[in-house]
C-alpha cells in the first residue's frame, strides 16, 4: 500500500512484476495505521478495515 501513485507508479509495476497485492493512492493511509496493526484492504470497493 502507497499513500501517493497510480495504476502505472513504480510501487504498482514492481507489485505486478512480483506477482504480489498491492494498492496505491491511499491518501494518509501509513500515517493512520500503526506498525504491526493489521488491516484489510478491499482494492474494489475501496475500503479498509482494522481486523485487529
Amino acid at each position: 500500500m502507497t499513500d501517493v501513485g497510480a495504476p502505472l507508479s513504480h510501487a504498482a509495476i514492481v507489485a505486478r512484476e512480483l506477482g504480489i497485492p498491492a494498492v496505491a493512492g491511499c491518501g494518509n493511509a501509513t500515517t493512520r495505521i500503526a506498525t504491526g496493526e493489521v488491516v484489510r484492504v478491499d482494492g474494489a470497493r475501496g475500503t479498509v478495515r482494522k481486523v485487529r
